[in-house]
């Protein structure tokens, strides 16, 4: 096909098409963000509601809902927003952003979100060029963008987005598409058990859970994306910035002591900095701290 043709030849047409098509990831990675922990009570709800043997006082609503319906609408107005109005960007600066009915200013998160997205993936394209691998690593890349920012805002890593991405990495690496069969199953295992190790140690000593379970698959993710050899790498770094953040966050009073902060956001960016430059971080960890 002619298409496919002038993507491999012509790289800054490559480039070009990604980050279009990155905009409109982004724009339903900030649907998902809002829509997918929704999603996740209303289960839990029906599953109760089951276990108990019928509905309850608070018993779920029976309207669809999932990523696709209903249509968006403005939080504070219900206005439903139309397909000019959604367009990535633009229709944010068009509308000076605030909702076209009431006039409520919209969040700086859905065009931050789906910038930042383009960038990102145009980045991967870059790194990676015209091939299986740019389209794997982008959609490894999106789902920790959505995973991180579910977290930071839900303090929530759900099973269904944190399980097939594992799985999914095994996947890719059957024919040793990032790193080699082994060394993707023992990232996957590995990933989960230093981290269900470390908690449990934490708890031993302190009786308090120092992270969620979500924390362990999304490490077990990255590590079968990557393999093995990038954890050391990624539970340093994912460490040392929730270190940073949390220490931050109570010097200015925004945080409690005690209060929880997300781990996900970090482990995933950490993981990504490990994914991309991993010929890299290994050629480092081995010749000053011969880990790997």
């Amino acid at each position: 096909m002619e298409i496919i043709y002038a993507l491999r030849e012509n790289p800054s047409f490559f480039l070009i098409v990604t980050g279009l098509f990155s905009l409109l990831i982004g724009s339903f990675l900030n649907a998902a963000i809002y829509r997918i922990p929704i999603m996740l009570q209303q289960s839990w709800r029906e599953e109760c509601e089951e276990l108990f043997g019928g509905e309850t006082e608070q018993s779920t609503p029976k309207e669809k809902f999932n990523l696709m319906v209903p249509r968006s609408q403005c939080p504070s107005c219900g206005h439903m927003i139309t397909a000019v109005e959604n367009i990535p960007v633009l229709s944010y600066l068009f509308l000076g952003g605030k909702c076209s009915s009431c006039k409520n200013k919209i969040s700086i998160q859905y065009p931050a979100l789906e910038i930042l997205t383009t960038l990102i993936s145009v980045f991967v394209a870059w790194k990676f060029g015209f091939g299986w691998q740019t389209l794997a690593a982008l959609v490894f890349t999106w789902i920790l963008i959505l995973l991180s920012m579910i977290d930071a805002k839900t303090m929530l890593l759900p099973d269904n987005l944190t399980l097939p991405l594992m799985w999914l990495g095994i996947a890719v690496n059957y024919h040793g598409l990032f790193v080699d069969l082994q060394s993707s199953v023992l990232g996957a295992m590995f990933g989960y058990l230093s981290l269900w190790s470390l908690f449990h140690l934490f708890k031993l000593i302190t009786g308090k859970d120092g992270m969620g379970y979500g924390d362990f698959k999304i490490l077990a993710a990255i590590g079968a994306w990557g393999g093995w050899q990038i954890l050391p790498f990624t539970i340093f770094i994912a460490s040392t910035l929730g270190a940073i953040i949390g220490i931050t966050l109570i010097v200015i009073k925004r945080n409690k002591e005690n209060q929880p902060i997300p781990f996900g956001p970090w482990l995933a960016l950490a993981g990504f900095i490990g994914f991309i430059w991993k010929d890299e971080i290994i050629a480092i960890m081995g010749q000053y701290f011969g880990l790997i």
